[in-house]
């Protein structure tokens, strides 16, 4: 791969995005290497929880506009249906938890992909924005799914039409993130925690996922119905049989993501 870094310890696979020189915006190439290393997360049964982030000064600058602009280049639809949209969908139905770790700037795309993921950190140095308006777009990549239903209404309308810059400490001020860590421990920290979910029971944690997805179209009652289902499957992981094993034997449970 050449413009993401792929590598996979303890259990996790770490996604860097690694077109610093242009603060990690993507184009097609780009976008398809993503795609890739998802579906290696996927099929991978001992990566057991995924971490995305960015090298250089940002997390990713959203389209790479000079794709856009190229007259032999893919059209919006194409960049948003073959590439966007695919990225964001495979996250949420990814039946393993992923954190976004923002390490810089995250603008337009960069935003609403790192918002889709299942728990988001950024460096107390880093920022978010959604951008679009400046050049006459709508927020795409999920961002007018997510943003609203993170921040609420008006502000996911104020941060999309003014497409103001807005610190890591405010973002998760409101909710739009998990929490910030510090600059000079952000890759530790963000790692740990990676780490952390990799030694959780993983078909839990996906039955979890698979439950807020729907949480906000099912009505009550369906989604009542719902936690039924999964917990009855959670119920016949041998995880869940190991954790109750352990807290019985007043011991730490080792889980395998079985």
């Amino acid at each position: 791969m050449i413009h993401i870094q792929f590598s996979v310890e303890n259990a996790v696979a770490r996604i860097t995005f690694n077109r610093p020189q242009v603060f990690n915006s993507m184009h097609q190439p780009m976008r398809q290497e993503v795609l890739e290393a998802l579906a290696l997360c996927e099929r991978d049964p001992e990566i057991r929880a995924v971490l995305i982030t960015g090298s250089g000064k940002a997390f990713c600058a959203g389209e790479d506009l000079q794709e856009v602009v190229d007259p032999n280049g893919p059209s919006l639809t194409e960049i948003i249906s073959t590439g966007y949209n695919p990225i964001v969908l495979k996250i949420r139905s990814l039946e393993k938890p992923v954190v976004a770790a923002v390490n810089g700037v995250a603008a337009g795309a960069g935003a609403n992909i790192a918002l889709a993921c299942d728990i988001t950190v950024a460096a107390v140095s880093a920022s978010f924005t959604q951008a679009f308006s400046k050049i006459g777009l709508i927020p795409d990549s999920g961002g007018t799914w997510t943003l609203p239903r993170l921040v609420g209404m008006q502000r996911a309308a104020a941060l999309m039409m003014l497409s103001d810059k807005i610190p890591a400490a405010d973002a998760a001020a409101m909710g739009m993130i998990w929490k910030t860590f510090p600059d000079e421990t952000f890759i530790g920290d963000s790692v740990q925690l990676a780490e952390t979910l990799a030694q959780m029971p993983t078909k839990g944690l996906a039955f979890t996922k698979q439950a807020l997805n729907r949480s906000f179209s099912n009505d009550f009652a369906t989604q009542l119905a719902l936690e039924d289902t999964l917990q009855t499957a959670a119920g016949a992981t041998r995880d869940y049989r190991e954790g109750v094993t352990a807290f019985l034997e007043k011991r730490k449970p080792v889980f395998e993501g079985r």
